[in-house]
Protein backbone atom coordinates (compact mmCIF):
# COMPACT_ATOMS: atom_id res chain seq x y z
CA UNK A 1 0.00 0.00 0.00
CA UNK A 2 1.10 3.56 -0.58
CA UNK A 3 -0.08 7.14 -0.12
CA UNK A 4 -1.63 8.23 -3.42
CA UNK A 5 -1.08 12.02 -3.47
CA UNK A 6 -0.11 15.09 -1.50
CA UNK A 7 2.72 15.69 0.95
CA UNK A 8 3.41 11.97 1.51
CA UNK A 9 2.80 10.87 -2.08
CA UNK A 10 4.17 7.43 -3.01
CA UNK A 11 5.34 6.73 0.54
CA UNK A 12 4.67 3.11 1.55
CA UNK A 13 2.44 2.16 4.46
CA UNK A 14 1.71 -1.23 5.98
CA UNK A 15 -1.55 -3.10 6.49
CA UNK A 16 -2.27 -5.45 9.40
CA UNK A 17 -1.67 -9.11 8.58
CA UNK A 18 -4.62 -11.47 8.34
CA UNK A 19 -8.19 -11.08 7.21
CA UNK A 20 -9.64 -9.24 10.22
CA UNK A 21 -8.76 -5.86 8.69
CA UNK A 22 -9.56 -5.12 5.06
CA UNK A 23 -7.62 -2.06 3.88
CA UNK A 24 -9.21 0.32 1.39
CA UNK A 25 -7.47 -0.36 -1.92
CA UNK A 26 -5.22 2.29 -3.47
CA UNK A 27 -7.60 2.56 -6.42
CA UNK A 28 -10.70 3.06 -4.27
CA UNK A 29 -8.85 5.60 -2.07
CA UNK A 30 -7.88 7.51 -5.21
CA UNK A 31 -11.51 7.57 -6.34
CA UNK A 32 -12.66 8.69 -2.88
CA UNK A 33 -10.17 11.52 -2.66
CA UNK A 34 -10.82 12.69 -6.22
CA UNK A 35 -14.43 13.26 -5.11
CA UNK A 36 -13.40 14.88 -1.81
CA UNK A 37 -10.57 17.05 -3.23
CA UNK A 38 -12.49 20.37 -3.11
CA UNK A 39 -13.31 19.77 0.59
CA UNK A 40 -9.94 18.52 1.81
CA UNK A 41 -7.87 21.64 2.50
CA UNK A 42 -8.21 22.52 6.18
CA UNK A 43 -10.74 19.75 6.87
CA UNK A 44 -11.20 17.95 10.17
CA UNK A 45 -11.34 14.25 9.24
CA UNK A 46 -12.78 11.36 11.28
CA UNK A 47 -11.54 7.90 10.27
CA UNK A 48 -13.79 5.31 11.96
CA UNK A 49 -12.69 1.64 11.98
CA UNK A 50 -9.34 3.12 10.92
CA UNK A 51 -7.36 -0.11 10.56
CA UNK A 52 -3.95 0.83 9.14
CA UNK A 53 -4.96 4.50 9.02
CA UNK A 54 -4.52 4.63 5.23
CA UNK A 55 -7.61 6.79 4.62
CA UNK A 56 -6.96 9.28 7.42
CA UNK A 57 -3.28 9.50 6.53
CA UNK A 58 -4.24 10.16 2.91
CA UNK A 59 -6.49 12.99 4.17
CA UNK A 60 -3.57 14.51 6.09
CA UNK A 61 -1.31 14.13 3.07
CA UNK A 62 -3.84 16.04 0.97
CA UNK A 63 -4.23 19.00 3.33
CA UNK A 64 -6.62 18.06 6.13
CA UNK A 65 -5.82 19.99 9.32
CA UNK A 66 -6.56 17.12 11.67
CA UNK A 67 -7.42 13.42 11.52
CA UNK A 68 -9.05 11.53 14.36
CA UNK A 69 -8.44 7.77 14.10
CA UNK A 70 -10.77 5.35 15.90
CA UNK A 71 -9.77 1.69 16.06
CA UNK A 72 -10.08 -1.02 18.70
CA UNK A 73 -8.08 -3.98 17.31
CA UNK A 74 -4.65 -4.07 19.00
CA UNK A 75 -2.89 -5.39 15.88
CA UNK A 76 -4.39 -2.63 13.71
CA UNK A 77 -3.52 0.04 16.30
CA UNK A 78 0.10 -1.12 16.29
CA UNK A 79 0.26 -0.86 12.48
CA UNK A 80 -1.52 2.54 12.52
CA UNK A 81 0.99 3.94 15.01
CA UNK A 82 3.89 2.47 13.01
CA UNK A 83 2.56 4.05 9.78
CA UNK A 84 2.33 7.48 11.45
CA UNK A 85 5.85 7.08 12.85
CA UNK A 86 7.21 5.92 9.47
CA UNK A 87 5.89 9.14 7.92
CA UNK A 88 7.29 11.13 10.86
CA UNK A 89 3.84 12.50 11.66
CA UNK A 90 3.88 13.85 15.20
CA UNK A 91 1.00 16.36 15.13
CA UNK A 92 -2.33 16.93 13.41
CA UNK A 93 -3.88 13.67 14.52
CA UNK A 94 -5.24 11.84 17.54
CA UNK A 95 -6.00 8.18 18.13
CA UNK A 96 -8.88 6.72 20.11
CA UNK A 97 -8.29 3.07 20.95
CA UNK A 98 -11.73 1.63 21.54
CA UNK A 99 -15.01 0.87 19.86
CA UNK A 100 -16.51 3.26 17.34
CA UNK A 101 -19.90 3.22 19.08
CA UNK A 102 -18.38 4.19 22.42
CA UNK A 103 -16.30 6.93 20.79
CA UNK A 104 -19.27 8.44 18.91
CA UNK A 105 -21.50 8.34 22.00
CA UNK A 106 -18.83 10.04 24.11
CA UNK A 107 -17.69 12.56 21.47
CA UNK A 108 -21.23 13.84 20.88
CA UNK A 109 -21.00 15.62 24.25
CA UNK A 110 -17.76 17.39 23.28
CA UNK A 111 -17.56 20.63 21.28
CA UNK A 112 -15.79 19.08 18.28
CA UNK A 113 -17.13 18.78 14.76
CA UNK A 114 -15.92 16.94 11.70
CA UNK A 115 -16.09 18.05 8.07
CA UNK A 116 -15.52 14.56 6.66
CA UNK A 117 -16.28 11.19 8.24
CA UNK A 118 -15.17 7.89 6.73
CA UNK A 119 -16.29 4.51 8.02
CA UNK A 120 -15.34 1.06 6.86
CA UNK A 121 -16.30 -1.61 9.40
CA UNK A 122 -14.98 -5.14 8.91
CA UNK A 123 -17.27 -7.07 6.59
CA UNK A 124 -18.15 -9.47 9.40
CA UNK A 125 -19.43 -6.50 11.44
CA UNK A 126 -22.17 -5.39 9.03
CA UNK A 127 -24.53 -4.21 11.84
CA UNK A 128 -21.97 -1.48 12.60
CA UNK A 129 -23.13 0.42 9.50
CA UNK A 130 -26.64 0.86 10.85
CA UNK A 131 -25.42 1.64 14.38
CA UNK A 132 -22.81 4.19 13.34
CA UNK A 133 -24.78 5.87 10.55
CA UNK A 134 -27.85 5.88 12.81
CA UNK A 135 -25.92 7.72 15.54
CA UNK A 136 -24.43 10.22 13.06
CA UNK A 137 -27.87 10.87 11.59
CA UNK A 138 -29.50 11.08 15.02
CA UNK A 139 -28.17 11.48 18.56
CA UNK A 140 -24.63 12.33 17.44
CA UNK A 141 -25.48 14.56 14.46
CA UNK A 142 -23.87 17.47 16.31
CA UNK A 143 -20.48 15.86 15.51
CA UNK A 144 -21.00 16.90 11.89
CA UNK A 145 -19.98 20.40 10.85
CA UNK A 146 -22.23 22.36 8.49
CA UNK A 147 -21.98 20.77 5.04
CA UNK A 148 -20.22 17.66 6.39
CA UNK A 149 -20.02 14.52 4.27
CA UNK A 150 -20.12 10.99 5.70
CA UNK A 151 -18.74 8.22 3.49
CA UNK A 152 -19.28 4.52 4.11
CA UNK A 153 -17.23 1.90 2.27
CA UNK A 154 -19.12 -1.38 1.91
CA UNK A 155 -19.49 -4.45 -0.24
CA UNK A 156 -21.03 -3.62 -3.57
CA UNK A 157 -23.68 -6.32 -2.98
CA UNK A 158 -24.49 -4.99 0.49
CA UNK A 159 -27.03 -2.23 0.13
CA UNK A 160 -27.08 0.45 2.78
CA UNK A 161 -30.22 2.46 3.50
CA UNK A 162 -30.85 5.71 1.63
CA UNK A 163 -31.56 7.44 4.95
CA UNK A 164 -30.32 7.17 8.52
CA UNK A 165 -32.23 9.77 10.51
CA UNK A 166 -31.21 13.16 9.11
CA UNK A 167 -28.45 11.63 6.95
CA UNK A 168 -29.44 11.06 3.33
CA UNK A 169 -27.40 9.32 0.65
CA UNK A 170 -26.35 11.79 -2.02
CA UNK A 171 -24.12 9.57 -4.13
CA UNK A 172 -23.18 5.93 -4.65
CA UNK A 173 -19.94 4.95 -6.38
CA UNK A 174 -19.21 1.32 -7.20
CA UNK A 175 -15.79 -0.04 -8.06
CA UNK A 176 -15.04 -3.74 -8.33
CA UNK A 177 -16.52 -5.54 -5.31
CA UNK A 178 -16.60 -2.35 -3.21
CA UNK A 179 -18.89 0.66 -3.06
CA UNK A 180 -18.81 4.09 -1.47
CA UNK A 181 -22.04 5.62 -0.16
CA UNK A 182 -21.89 9.39 0.45
CA UNK A 183 -24.29 10.93 2.99
CA UNK A 184 -25.09 14.48 4.04
CA UNK A 185 -27.44 15.99 6.59
CA UNK A 186 -30.79 16.83 5.05
CA UNK A 187 -31.76 20.44 5.53
CA UNK A 188 -35.20 20.76 7.12
CA UNK A 189 -37.86 21.67 4.61
CA UNK A 190 -38.87 25.31 4.71
CA UNK A 191 -42.34 25.91 6.05
CA UNK A 192 -44.33 28.84 5.08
Amino acid sequence: MRIIAGKYRSRPIEAPAGLATRPTSDRLRETLFNVLAPRMEGAVFLDLFAGSGAVGIEALSRGADHAQFVERAPVALKVLRANLARLELTAGFSIHSGSVGAYVRRARTEPKQFDLVFLDPPYDAAPEYETTLGLLGGAAANLLAAGAVVIAEHRRKERLEDRYGSLARTRLLEQGDAALSFYSILEPAATG
